[in-house]
């Protein structure tokens, strides 16, 4: 299981505490949610912060675009130093030739689906993503609470993978916790996103530790 501490629940006085704290746990990944407050109604940080945050990650960076028109700022975040980078099925009218350009860069490709997209329309790029973001909260705020139909989705998806032969990861991001991850994981989930949940812990280094010791429940 990859685990990737969401950075948008760090506390942002204090970003390289943050940094160092992940670099430091068995974490995983940088997950970077990346807001323009017209795809979701909320603004989070963008290139100049990601850009920062490099000069003290050491880890894969998974950036999270829920903005429109991806496409303008591929290269930006390339050169942030992005590792993997994510758009939304629902904001993208040429989704094939997105992630293409994403590849295109030396970057992973991602596309993430809201919680209202079926998993079926997936199905004709399934093969071209490096990973799914199975959104299981409505995208925009941090500290929501686990859609369970998400469970299905991430089933269905799985199956989807399989029988396509596809080498897509799911990742599934929003409510994400140490009592549903057995869950999560259980249903077919290969990435957990996990901000509240990390750095609103008394000892999120310890936390990350007990999310990297779950087993899928069965």
């Amino acid at each position: 299981m990859i685990l990737a501490p969401s950075i948008l629940a760090a506390d942002f006085l204090h970003l390289a505490d943050a940094c160092a704290m992940v670099n430091d746990s068995e974490a995983d990944w940088f997950h970077l949610d990346v807001m323009d407050g017209v795809f979701v109604p909320n603004i989070s940080y963008g290139m100049f912060i990601i850009q920062q945050l490099r000069k003290a990650g050491k880890k894969f960076f998974d950036a999270h675009l829920m903005i429109v028109r991806p496409e303008k700022f591929t290269e930006a975040f390339r050169e942030a130093g992005v590792d993997q980078l994510t758009v939304h099925l629902e904001a993208c009218p040429n989704l094939h030739r997105n992630l293409q350009h994403i590849k295109s860069l030396g970057m992973k490709a991602g596309v993430a689906i809201n919680p209202h997209s079926p998993v079926s329309l997936l199905q004709d790029i399934i093969r071209d993503v490096d990973v799914v973001n199975v959104m299981s909260v409505n995208p925009g705020f941090g500290a929501q609470s686990f859609i369970p139909y998400s469970l299905d989705k991430i089933r269905e998806l799985k199956k989807l993978i399989v029988e396509s032969g596809s080498p897509a990861l799911i990742e599934v991001d929003g409510g994400v916790s140490l009592e549903n991850a057995a869950v999560i994981l259980g249903a077919g989930a290969d990435v957990l996103v996990a901000g509240n949940a990390v750095f609103s812990s008394a000892d999120p280094k310890e936390t990350i530790r007990q999310f990297k010791k779950t087993r899928p429940a069965s």
